[in-house]
C-alpha cells in the first residue's frame, strides 16, 4: 500500500509537471505566436504606412504637375484671347508690340520663360527665351511633340477653345508648353484661315520650379531623372505623343520602417507596448490620410481661385453656380447672375501699365467682397470681367437691382492706385435661372448679352436680360455682316456738305459724310450703323475708306479744304498716323487741305494718348479740328493743351442763337474763348439766314448747314465748285480759300 502510494504520488507529480510544462509551453507558444502575430501585424502596418506615404507623394506630385500645366494654360488663354493681341499679332507693323508684351514678359517670369509666335504652317514669326530674342531653329529647340499640340489647337471644333497644352522636351530640358490661337476676346479671328497665328508659351521644369513644388507640396527630395532611370516609384512626365520624357522621383521618408525599428525591441518584453505602438501607428496612418486629404482639398481649392484677385476664377464660378442651380431646382427657387465688365480698363492698362491695372483689379475685388451678400459667390472671370451669383426672388427684385446700383456707385467713385487717382465705371448685365430651369451657360450668355446692351446704351449702367435682346442681337449681327461686306466691297457711299465763308458765302471746303444703302433695307442712318462699326471693330476700315474717297474726290476741287471725321477707335490705334500718311501719298493730295475732326468726349477720357496722336498727325501736315465743341465738357485747358487748328461749334448752340439771350450769351462766350486763342471757328447747323448772320457777328468765320447746302454727291460739289469759280472769274474776283 505504501509502495503504491509513492508510485501514485510520483505519477501525479510527473503529470503536474507535465501539466505545468504544458501550460508554460502553451503560454510560451501563445506568447510566441502572439508576438509573431504582433510583429507581423506591426510589419504589415509599417509596410502599409510606407505605401501610404508613397501613394500620397505620388498623388501630390501628379497633382503638382497638373497644376503646373493648368497654370500655364490659363496664362496662355489670358494672353491669346486678347483684343490687343489679335490686333497687333496680325498687323504688319505689330511685332514691336508683340515683342514687348509677349517676348519681354518672359524674363524672370514665374509663369513662362519662352514665347514663340508661329504661323498656321508652324513657321516661327517671333521667338523669345528668358526675355531675349532667340535665333535657335524651332526643330532643334523643341521636340516633335510641339506639332501635336499645334495640330490639336488648329483642329479644335467650333465652340471649343483652340488651345492645347502638354509636356515636351526642349533643348534646355523638360518643359510644359501651351499652344493657342491668337484671337479676340470674343473668339473672333480677324484674319482668314491660312493667315492665322498661334501663341506658344513654354515654362521649363527646372530646378527652381521643382524646388518650389517640393516646398509647396511637402515632397522630400523631389527631382527629375531621365526616363530610363530605375526607380521603385515615380511619376512619369509624358508628352502628347505618349513618350516618357523623364520621371519625377523623391526620397521616401519610410515612416513605417522607422516606427518598426523603434518598436521591435520592446515587443518581445511587453506586448502591451506593442499594441499601444500599433495604435500609434494606426493614428499616424490616420493623420497621414487626413493630411493627404487636406492637401488635395487645398490643391482643388487653389485650382478654383484667381491668383490676382483672390476671388473664384471662371472654373470656380462654374462649379459653384452649377451647384447653386441644382439646389434651386430642388428648392424651386431662383438664381440671379450679375455680369460686370469694367469700362475703360484697357485704356488704363495702356496708359499706366499692367502693374497699375493689377492693383486696380485687386482694389475692385476687395470692394466687391464688401458689397455682395453672404450667400453670394463672387468671381473674376478674367481680364476686367466679374460675376456675382446668388439666390433671389425675381429678375427685377430689390436685392438684385440694389446690389447692381451699389456696385455702380462704388465704381463711380475715384480710386487711389499708388499715386494716381483713377475713375473706372462698369456695365452690368443681369440674368436669372428661374427655379433652376436655365443652365449656367445659357444664364451666363444672357447676362453677357444684357451687359453689352448696357455698354451700347452708354456704359456705367445696368440692364436686365429680355428675350427681345436676342432678336436685337441677331439683327445687329446680320447688320454687322452686311456692313463688313459693304466695307470690303467698297459699296459705301460718301457725300459732301459744303463749308462756306461766313462773309462771302463762297464754298471753301466740304465735310465728307458716309452713307449706306443696305441691300434689302434701303438707306441706313449713320446713327444706326456707325455704333455697330464701333463695337465690331469695323470702324477703322470704314474710316480709312471714307478718308481715301474724300481725298480722291478733292483732287477735282483745287484749293478747297476737305474735312473727315475720325472715330476714337482710330485715334487709339498707334498706326493710325501711318495709315493717314499712306492715303495722302496714294492720293497725292496736299496734307494742308485735309482736316481730321475728333469729338471732345474722347479727349477728356484719353488726354495723354490724344496729345501724342495729334502731334503725329500734325507732323504729316494735316490739320486737326475739335468737333461738337460746347456739347458737354468744353474746357479752355485742352484748347490750349492740344493746339487745335479749328473748332466746330455744336449745332445745339447754333440753333438756339435766336431763341433767347442765354443761348446767345453762351454762343458768344464760346466763340470769344476760341478767338482769344487764335483758333478759327466753324458754326454747324445753320438752317436760316438769320442764324448765319448772328454767328458771323459773334466771330465765326466758317458756316455749315442746310441753308448753305445739304450733303450732296461729289459730282454735285464739282458743279457748284465750277459754277462759283466761273462767277468769280466773271466778277474779276478770286475764290476765297480758308486754311
Amino acid at each position: 500500500m505504501g509502495a503504491f502510494s509513492k508510485l501514485f504520488q510520483r505519477d501525479i507529480g510527473r503529470d503536474r509537471h507535465s501539466i505545468v510544462m504544458a501550460v508554460l509551453f502553451s503560454f510560451a507558444l501563445v506568447v510566441a505566436v502572439v508576438t509573431l502575430m504582433v510583429l507581423t501585424a506591426v510589419a504589415r502596418v509599417a509596410d502599409y504606412s510606407n505605401r501610404l506615404d508613397e501613394k500620397r507623394s505620388f498623388q501630390t506630385t501628379t497633382g503638382a504637375l497638373k497644376t503646373f500645366q493648368t497654370q500655364l494654360k490659363a496664362t496662355l488663354n489670358d494672353y491669346a484671347a486678347w483684343d490687343d493681341a489679335a490686333k497687333f499679332v496680325y498687323a504688319p507693323d505689330g511685332m514691336d508690340w508683340v515683342a514687348s508684351n509677349f517676348g519681354g514678359m518672359s524674363a524672370n517670369n514665374p509663369l513662362f520663360d519662352g514665347v514663340i509666335v508661329v504661323d498656321e504652317g508652324g513657321k516661327p514669326v517671333l521667338t523669345y527665351q528668358n526675355g531675349k530674342p532667340s535665333t535657335e531653329p524651332m526643330k532643334s529647340m523643341l521636340d516633335p511633340a510641339i506639332w501635336s499640340l499645334l495640330d490639336t489647337a488648329r483642329s479644335a471644333p467650333a465652340g471649343a477653345m483652340p488651345e492645347a497644352a502638354g509636356f515636351i522636351h526642349t533643348s534646355n530640358g523638360v518643359a510644359v508648353a501651351g499652344v493657342a490661337l491668337v484671337r479676340q476676346k470674343s473668339g473672333t479671328v480677324p484674319v482668314p484661315v491660312g493667315q492665322r497665328r498661334y501663341l506658344v508659351f513654354i515654362r521649363h521644369l527646372d530646378a527652381d520650379q521643382i524646388k518650389a513644388m517640393a516646398d509647396n507640396y511637402v515632397i522630400n527630395g523631389l527631382h527629375l531623372v531621365s526616363a530610363d532611370t530605375a526607380s521603385a516609384i515615380a511619376v512619369p512626365v509624358v508628352d502628347p505623343l505618349g513618350k516618357t520624357l523623364g520621371k519625377m522621383v523623391w526620397q521616401s521618408s519610410i515612416p513605417g520602417d522607422m516606427s518598426y525599428q523603434q518598436a521591435r525591441p520592446l515587443v518581445a518584453g511587453a506586448l502591451g507596448l506593442v499594441g499601444m505602438f500599433f495604435v500609434v501607428l494606426l493614428m499616424l496612418g490616420s493623420l497621414a490620410n487626413k493630411r493627404l486629404r487636406a492637401e488635395e482639398a487645398a490643391a482643388r481649392e487653389a485650382a478654383l481661385q484667381d491668383r490676382l484677385s483672390g476671388l473664384l476664377n471662371r472654373e470656380g464660378m462654374r462649379v459653384h453656380v452649377d451647384q447653386m442651380i441644382e439646389q434651386a431646382s430642388l428648392d424651386r427657387s431662383n438664381v440671379l447672375l450679375l455680369y460686370l465688365d469694367l469700362d475703360g480698363f484697357k485704356e488704363i492698362n495702356d496708359s499706366y501699365g499692367h502693374g497699375t491695372g493689377d492693383q486696380l483689379i485687386r482694389a475692385i475685388a476687395a470692394g466687391l467682397k464688401v458689397l455682395v451678400p453672404e450667400n453670394a459667390i463672387l468671381a473674376r472671370l478674367g481680364g476686367d470681367e466679374f460675376a456675382v451669383a446668388f439666390p433671389g426672388e425675381d429678375l427685377n427684385d430689390g436685392p438684385a437691382l440694389g446690389l447692381a446700383e451699389q456696385v455702380l456707385d462704388f465704381l463711380s467713385e475715384p480710386l487711389e492706385i499708388g499715386r494716381r487717382v483713377i475713375v473706372v465705371g462698369a456695365s452690368i448685365g443681369i440674368a436669372m435661372s428661374p427655379e433652376g430651369r436655365v443652365g449656367r451657360e445659357e444664364m451666363v450668355r444672357r447676362a453677357d448679352l444684357a451687359m453689352y446692351k448696357a455698354k451700347e446704351a452708354g456704359r456705367s449702367r445696368m440692364m436686365c436680360y429680355d428675350s427681345d435682346m436676342d432678336t436685337d442681337r441677331e439683327g445687329r449681327n446680320a447688320m454687322e455682316l452686311d456692313l463688313r461686306a459693304a466695307i470690303e466691297g467698297e459699296t459705301l457711299g460718301v457725300v459732301y456738305q459744303p463749308l462756306v465763308d461766313a462773309a462771302t458765302h463762297a464754298m471753301i471746303g466740304v465735310e465728307a459724310l458716309v452713307r449706306w444703302d443696305r441691300p434689302g433695307y434701303g438707306p441706313i442712318s449713320p446713327e444706326v450703323f456707325i455704333p455697330v462699326a464701333e463695337t465690331s471693330g469695323l470702324i477703322e476700315g470704314l474710316g480709312l475708306l471714307v478718308l481715301r474717297r474724300a481725298c480722291e474726290a478733292a483732287v477735282a476741287w483745287p484749293g478747297m479744304r476737305i474735312a473727315v471725321n475720325v472715330s476714337p477707335s482710330q485715334f487709339r490705334n498707334p498706326a493710325f498716323a501711318d495709315y493717314v500718311r499712306y492715303v495722302l501719298k496714294q492720293t497725292e493730295i496736299d496734307p494742308e487741305r485735309v482736316t481730321l475732326e475728333i469729338t471732345e468726349g474722347y479727349i477728356i477720357q484719353n488726354p495723354k494718348r490724344i496729345r501724342v496722336a495729334i502731334e503725329r498727325l500734325k507732323a504729316l501736315g494735316v490739320k486737326v479740328a475739335l468737333d461738337d465743341f460746347g456739347s458737354g465738357f468744353s474746357s479752355i485747358g485742352y484748347l490750349r493743351q492740344f493746339g487745335f487748328d479749328r473748332i466746330k461749334i455744336d449745332k445745339s448752340l447754333t440753333m438756339g442763337v435766336l431763341e433767347g439771350k442765354s443761348a446767345r450769351d453762351m454762343l458768344q462766350a464760346t466763340v470769344a474763348l476760341a478767338r482769344s486763342l487764335d483758333i478759327p471757328v466753324t458754326a454747324e447747323g445753320i438752317e436760316t439766314e438769320e442764324q448765319g448772320i448772328a454767328v458771323r457777328l459773334f466771330g465765326c468765320d466758317e458756316l455749315q448747314g442746310y441753308f448753305h447746302g445739304k450733303p450732296m454727291t461729289a459730282a454735285d460739289i464739282t458743279k457748284r465748285y465750277q459754277a462759283e469759280l466761273r462767277d468769280a472769274e466773271e466778277n474779276g474776283q478770286r475764290v476765297a480759300i480758308s486754311g
